[in-house]
């Protein structure tokens, strides 16, 4: 596979078309709940000097009755690594920092405790070497066994359909990497975690890709279901602090672990959309 720019267009316009159906229906879910909330698109330009095509992104976020605050973020960048930061990624170094990513991330926190919260990214990146990356994990304040299930489920299912070994091997990356180790606890019940799926030659970016897509399709046939499951639940003052105090912790990760943060920060992307992970409300004991 030599054609990077065009892999990467088909895998920018995915990702688009990704964000635009997950975004629709989640405003269907505000209007089920009587609400007129959309999302606000907010574009951005990234800068580099010397770099006359940095790229950019559009920040999408809504406030609304269900959906306390949704952030969908899709970006392509382009340019080069800092010196001290391109060693630590796949393919790049000091003598070789060029990069491009495209990718779309998203993280809703619910107004309603009994709905869980979840996170979901899926990714393509080039240095000398191309690879996807992504994955979803589910962050509920109060867990339902029912509901881990049949997240894990899908996206079993759709470990499943590529490779028999994909869905433990990702299930533990992810259960190893959303981890809070200054609190000794999981970030939430987990899900899939995948990132360094290397594409050397066409077929594998066609496999990856596939695969990536079904990961993306996962994430939106289960969540609106565990949404719809929950949103109408009585909750109590005690599980909204229960709530509130769960997302302290996900702050915590998300400040301090996280590495599409510091992936964004370090690369010169838009501050409000990278940070647009953390909740609108939390708090510490």
């Amino acid at each position: 596979m030599t054609d990077w720019t065009s892999a990467t267009q088909r895998a920018r316009l995915w990702f688009e078309s990704l964000r635009d159906r997950i975004c629709a229906e989640f405003e269907t879910i505000e209007a089920e709940a009587g609400s007129a909330a959309k999302f606000d698109f907010q574009s951005w330009n990234r800068e580099e000097a010397g770099n006359s095509d940095p790229g950019g992104g559009t920040r999408g976020l809504m406030k609304g009755k269900v959906f306390e605050k949704v952030g969908v973020n899709v970006s392509t960048v382009h340019g080069t690594f800092a010196p001290g930061f391109a060693a630590s990624i796949n393919g790049a170094s000091e003598d070789d920092p060029g990069f491009t990513a495209t990718g779309i991330s998203l993280v809703a926190h619910m107004a309603n405790p009994h709905v869980p919260a979840v996170h979901m990214n899926t990714r393509f990146l080039t240095t000398t070497k191309a690879w996807f990356g992504g994955g979803g994990d589910l962050n509920p304040p109060i867990p339902y066994a029912e509901d881990t299930a049949a997240f894990h489920a899908a996206f079993q299912a759709a470990c499943d359909a590529h490779d028999p070994a994909y869905y433990d091997r990702f299930k533990k990356w992810a259960d190893d990497y959303f981890f809070i180790p200054h609190r000794g606890v999981h970030r939430g019940v987990g899900g899939i975690f995948y990132d360094h799926l290397e594409c050397p030659d066409a077929d594998r970016f066609e496999d990856n890709f596939a695969f990536t897509r079904d990961v993306g399709e996962a994430f939106l046939h289960v969540f609106p279901t565990l949404v719809r499951r929950r949103m109408g639940t009585a909750f109590t003052p005690q599980d909204k602090r229960t709530q509130l105090e769960w997302r302290g912790r996900y702050a915590e990760f998300n400040l301090v672990y996280d590495r599409g943060t510091l992936f964004g920060l370090k690369t010169g992307g838009n501050v409000d959309a990278i940070l647009m992970s953390l909740p609108p409300e939390a708090t510490w004991s």
